[in-house]
């Protein structure tokens, strides 16, 4: 049972998989539900002083290389483009729309994106961490009963089918 909790707490830290996928997984291996949504939510926020402090300037670093450059120049754009969107929105309520940025479990979005532009707006840390881990407990809680969801109805299916 350990190594399915680090394969979930090394899925959760993954950019674009993140939670999203780590609580359906933990779910689908059958493991229980509250520690794994712990372990996952501790994997997802434990890059994000990294990405904060260090990730902008990497990014900006590499966007001139021949063979990085591409990669790290989207990832710029997309950070400062998620971020403006967020910035004019939001106004002051940058940090709650940061919340829900990161909360609201769709393609693109993430603790990992909220940071980026978290970081590229100079945003507060501390405030921008806040904002981030909400959401992370927020899209961790809705990804868990969609696949509680999903995995029960075809968990019913089967059952039905084999009757």
């Amino acid at each position: 049972m350990f190594t399915k909790f680090l394969i979930v707490f090394f899925v959760s830290m993954v950019p674009v998989l993140e939670l999203r996928v780590a609580v359906p997984l933990a779910i689908g291996m059958g493991l229980p539900v509250v520690p794994s949504y712990i372990i996952c939510v501790i994997g997802n926020m434990l890059p994000i002083p990294l990405i904060f402090f260090f990730a902008r300037k990497v990014l900006e670093w590499g966007q001139n290389k021949p063979i990085i450059g591409p990669f790290f120049r989207f990832c710029l754009e997309k950070g400062h483009l998620g971020g403006q969107k967020l910035k004019e929105k939001a106004g002051k309520g940058l940090p709650f729309a940061l919340f829900l940025f990161v909360g609201i479990p769709i393609p693109g979005t993430g603790a990992w994106t909220g940071t980026l532009a978290a970081s590229i707006l100079d945003m507060d840390f501390k405030e921008s961490v806040i904002a981030v881990m909400c959401g992370v407990v927020l899209a961790g809680v809705l990804m868990g009963i969609g696949a509680a969801g999903i995995l029960g109805g075809v968990d019913a299916i089967f059952s039905i089918v084999t009757i």
